[in-house]
């Protein structure tokens, strides 16, 4: 603490607060009459600078900062001090009359208030109704968990494997993660589909085929539910009304076009892309109806916004990849504003703050670093694998038409059945299927010219709309030469994509913020007409009109979606030590056998995956006439101690009737195991 000498030759301390930086004293505020000049609470008024309490005469100088008594000064004979005026003031004969003091609430009232607070706040409420939502639009998904599967029980069986294998392997054996117990004995083996690591957590509680599906069907609901909440939740820190958000969030998560994609949990879980870009937003202050705000900055949102966008990226490249270069392409759009900000614009030494530039450096590098850790088990597959490489071939197969996007898929229960005759006319409907929905097309459309956004905001978003919708298209759009096919060729990792239209979710995702500008202004429209009338408050046909765009989003949403019980594991895979190869073996067959093996996660020859090795191509060929000296000989070679047929399944094959021939000449035995064939080599 440091001292000065004000002009009357006291010393004031200029530690203390109350001193302002450009005068030398600060008069007694507890002495002062607070309406200034020419007022009075209990003093006389002041005459030439001097006043006079209880007969003593007062200069300025008495009245200087309290702090300078407390340097070692003492106050002239004949004075008071501040505290002695209070002290002869007389008490105020009406304070008797004045309310009671409101009682300052203890501990406990506090925390119930807060918790009061917490349950009716915006996000707990908006994260409720989603999964409120979820579980209704999903259903009969919760019906009976442990064993049905939505769609079909073939790629889900697939990414149920998935979510136990990756917490079996970093409970027991981390070093073994991306090394599988399928495929034996390729290695890199849980790279050859997406891995879903993210939900690796998950997979770690229970055990066994039923563990498995129950963890499957609770995680298809939550990914519905944070795929709503987080499209909500972007459009709201974007500047959206509460309703124009909940139908940006219900067409995001429950667009007709996704109920294609039921079976792909990795697709569907997509809700962390507009939840990371809501939270970095937010970290950045910086709305798309009020622009950039500095006071609203906040760096913990930042942070958080990286971590979420990383672990959207630990789920799979089918779609985290093009979130990557979006995340890019903003990074760099922020550095170029930064830079104008910076140098040219309005000349700022830091536009954006040091720490929030230090949040997006660390975050920044924590996503880079999770995409670079990911990509090296598939640049060791693609090595090894040189048939895994995607062609523009392939990419031409699933391309979709542009009817497609007025096509449904057969799960659509609104659409589903009148659309059957135009999904004739496509080559693979279950991926070029790409209705949002026509409610969303029509609010969208709407939006372009009623809306609180500003135009040239909403002509961006119809950009993105377009652009979105041609990459959508992929070859379909005049061969792709200029669009998806440039990107093919010259983005790392965009020739590992296969199915072009799944980029339709960015295409949904700005059509329902086009939409939810529409009804923001439309329920503001609403709220200026109650005030108008009296009362003041919405009429039922108004509050109706608030919220029946949500609705008829949502109905456009309800589906049809099959939930079909999976294949009962067989005892024989609780019982029977790897490596095995378990016949018949396809891609479809194989991927049930992965679900199966959570139980003992003994390696198998078998799985399935977005392509075939050759050896196990090679496997499925020479073993179509087992048992016989080649096919035992060259399973040997491999390592595999053990051959399962199952009998529900060889009806109408080969193994009908060879799986009771002799073995004895083999040097193999056959053993029966329920309704199996164990043959050990």
């Amino acid at each position: 603490m440091t001292t000065d000498t004000s002009d009357s030759g006291q010393p004031t301390d200029r530690s203390d607060p109350t001193t302002g930086p450009d005068s030398a004293t600060t008069p007694d505020r507890s002495s002062t009459a607070p309406d200034g000049p020419g007022t009075a609470t209990g003093n006389a008024p002041t005459t030439g600078g001097a006043a006079t309490t209880g007969g003593a005469a007062t200069t300025s100088a008495d009245t200087a900062d309290p702090g300078a008594g407390r340097t070692g000064t003492t106050e002239p004979a004949g004075k008071a001090t501040a505290s002695e005026q209070r002290d002869a003031e007389p008490a105020d004969r009406w304070s008797a009359f004045a309310p009671a003091a409101e009682p300052v609430p203890g501990r406990p009232a506090r925390a119930v208030r807060a918790v009061g607070r917490l349950l009716v706040h915006e996000w707990l409420l908006a994260a409720l109704a989603s999964l409120a939502l979820a579980v209704g639009m999903t259903w009969p998904a919760l019906r009976y968990p442990r064993y049905t599967l939505p769609q079909d029980y073939w790629d889900p069986s697939l990414q149920a494997w998935q979510m136990a294998w990756s917490g079996h392997a970093l409970r027991n054996e981390p070093s073994r993660l991306f090394h599988s117990n399928t495929f034996f004995p390729e290695s890199w083996s849980f790279a050859f589909s997406d891995m879903l690591l993210g939900y690796a957590p998950a997979g770690m509680i229970g055990t066994g085929p039923e563990a498995a599906l129950l963890r499957y069907n609770i995680m298809f609901v939550l990914a519905h539910a944070l795929a709503t909440f987080g499209a909500y939740v972007l459009a709201r820190q974007l500047g959206a009304g509460r309703a124009g958000a909940a139908v940006a969030g219900v067409s995001y998560a429950y667009a007709p076009w996704l109920l294609a994609q039921a079976g792909h949990l990795h697709i569907v879980s997509n809700g962390g892309i507009p939840l990371a870009l809501a939270m970095l937003a937010r970290g950045h202050g910086w709305s798309l109806r009020h622009g950039y705000r500095p006071q609203r900055r906040h760096t913990g949102w930042a942070y958080a916004g990286w971590v979420v966008a990383a672990w959207q990226l630990s789920l799979g490249f089918g779609i985290g990849l093009v979130f990557a270069y979006v995340l890019a392409g903003i990074v760099l759009v922020a550095a170029l504003t930064w830079a104008l900000r910076r140098w040219v614009v309005r000349p700022v030494r830091h536009p954006f703050g040091r720490r929030l530039f230090v949040a997006d450096l660390l975050g920044g590098l924590l996503f880079a670093g999770v995409g670079l850790l990911l990509a090296i088990p598939y640049f060791k597959v693609a090595e090894l694998h040189p048939n895994a490489e995607r062609t523009l071939g392939e990419i031409d197969i699933y391309s979709p038409p542009a009817m497609g996007f007025l096509t449904a898929p057969a799960e659509s229960r609104v659409w589903g059945g009148l659309h059957e005759g135009a999904r004739q006319m496509l080559s693979w409907p279950p991926e070029m299927t790409l209705l949002p929905g026509f409610v969303l097309y029509a609010l969208a459309l709407g939006g372009l010219f009623f809306s609180v956004w500003r135009l040239r905001h909403r002509l961006l978003l119809l950009a993105g709309v377009l652009v979105g919708m041609v990459l959508s298209m992929g070859t379909k759009f005049f061969g792709g030469t200029y669009t998806y096919a440039l990107l093919f060729d010259h983005l790392p990792g965009w020739n590992g994509l296969r199915t072009p239209g799944r980029l339709m979710l960015w295409t949904t995702l700005l059509l329902g913020l086009l939409a939810a500008g529409a009804v923001s202004a439309l329920a503001e429209r609403i709220r200026e007409v109650a005030a108008a009338g009296a009362p003041a408050r919405p009429t039922p046909w108004l509050r109706v009109a608030a919220v029946l765009p949500v609705l008829l989003v949502a109905v456009e949403g309800l589906n049809v979606t099959p939930h079909p019980v999976v294949p009962e594991q067989p005892a024989v895979m609780r019982t029977v030590d790897g490596p095995m190869l378990v016949l018949p073996s396809s891609q479809n067959l194989d991927q049930p056998v992965m679900l199966w093996t959570t139980s003992r996660f003994q390696d198998v020859v078998n799985g399935g995956s977005g392509f075939t090795p050759t050896q196990l191509d090679d496997v499925r060929r020479v073993t179509a006439a087992f048992p016989d000296d080649t096919s035992v000989r060259y399973l040997r070679t491999l390592g595999v101690r053990n051959v399962v047929l199952l009998r529900d399944q060889i009806v109408g094959t080969p193994w009908e009737t060879t799986v009771d021939a002799p073995v004895d000449q083999l040097g193999i035995t056959r053993e029966e195991v329920g309704d199996a064939v164990v043959f050990r080599l």
